[in-house]
């Protein structure tokens, strides 16, 4: 949801992404963090007894990215990109010797 906001920059991709973290919210918080669950579409699904690493690492990345006030977010710039985990990556770019050296159309 957060790429398809940025790069849209249409508000429903907001309201989607928040629609998914009340859901995720509301399905899968425990006294002691987050887990999985078995059987997604029922009304109650069961908890396992883990919180997966990816889910920090990936989702809670992206929905704070999500909520940021556009103003304030700092990978707006178009300098960076992110990996499917949500780490930023500066967006590569060749130094003049580097081009010439390599012979990098221009």
């Amino acid at each position: 949801m957060y790429l398809l906001w940025r790069v849209t920059g249409d508000s429903v991709w907001r309201e989607h992404g928040w629609q998914m973290w009340e859901a995720i919210e509301a399905k899968t918080k425990t006294a002691s963090g987050f887990t999985s669950v078995y059987g997604v579409d029922s009304p109650s699904p069961s908890h396992s007894d883990s919180q997966p690493s990816y889910f920090l690492a990936e989702t809670v990345k992206y929905a704070y990215l999500l909520a940021l006030d556009p103003t304030e977010d700092p990978w707006a710039d178009g300098t960076w990109v992110f990996n499917t985990e949500a780490h930023p990556l500066p967006v590569f770019q060749w130094s003049a010797w580097e081009k010439e050296q390599f012979k990098v159309p221009t």
